[in-house]
């Protein structure tokens, strides 16, 4: 049985250009998200260019607003994207099943593919790539380094590549675990930085990059999410996947 009708879904006070992706019976939803748009607004100052537009309520990690008849309606934000970041993002319409895929999420049961645009030459067409990370929290933002202690690990394929200076690489990004800027990172290391990364990637490229075709974005997006997961005595698999954007396919040409 549902957990949410359909009007309810119907009704959610959706960002700007954000998308509903799909939704299962149980209450489980997919939303596309666009790039620029946060996950969740911070302060209340933040909640036109949230992912819902509205309040969030940060203990219970759920998203809140009026409806009809008085009563509040919540939606459970199940993970996040960085607000540079486009593609799946995930929400529960129920508390108690927002913690059984945020279980999954922590047993690393959650199969995410990303896709990139970056810089460089790919060195080899399929990797796993280990590391050991650093993650600071700065003044609020959260900073990422390439020596550290804990583990990242992702699988990385290349799909296409663009020749010229500098040459441009579609890639497919696989993470096995779930870091902060994971894989910002760990492209930066091997000198494939992502196309439009302020903060781990080339500036004088993407400076170049934005003359040359008007586009000022990071090009990284979430393309597909898949798991499997048990509610109310129920088994059931759930995906979603965001189009790639078409400002990728028009710098690959």
């Amino acid at each position: 049985m549902s957990t949410a009708s359909a009007e309810f879904w119907a009704q959610l006070p959706l960002g700007r250009n954000v998308r509903l992706l799909t939704r299962d019976d149980q209450g489980v939803a997919a939303l596309a998200k666009p790039a620029g748009a946060l996950s969740h607004p911070n302060t209340p100052k933040d909640q036109p260019r949230a992912l819902l537009t509205c309040a969030y309520d940060e203990k219970r990690e759920c998203f809140v607003w009026p409806a009809a008849g008085g009563v509040e309606s919540r939606l459970w934000l199940l993970n996040r994207l960085d607000s540079a970041t486009s593609g799946v993002i995930l929400v529960a319409a129920g508390e108690g099943l927002a913690a059984a895929i945020k279980a999954q999420f922590a047993r690393r049961q959650v199969h995410k593919v990303y896709e990139a645009l970056v810089f460089g030459k790919p060195r080899l067409p399929d990797e796993i790539w280990r590391d050991r990370l650093t993650i600071e929290k700065r003044g609020g933002a959260i900073r990422t380094g390439a020596a550290g202690n804990i583990p990242a690990e992702s699988h990385f394929s290349l799909l296409r590549t663009r020749a010229g200076q500098p040459p441009l690489a579609l890639v497919r990004l696989e993470p096995k675990t779930g870091r902060s800027h994971q894989l910002r990172v760990q492209c930066a290391r091997r000198r494939l930085p992502i196309v439009g990364d302020q903060t781990y990637g080339d500036f004088r490229l993407n400076r170049e990059f934005v003359r040359a075709t008007g586009f000022k974005r990071l090009f990284l997006h979430s393309m597909e999410t898949r798991f499997e997961y048990e509610w109310a005595g129920r088994k059931a698999g759930f995906s979603a996947a965001a189009p790639l954007p078409e400002e990728f396919t028009a710098v690959l040409g």
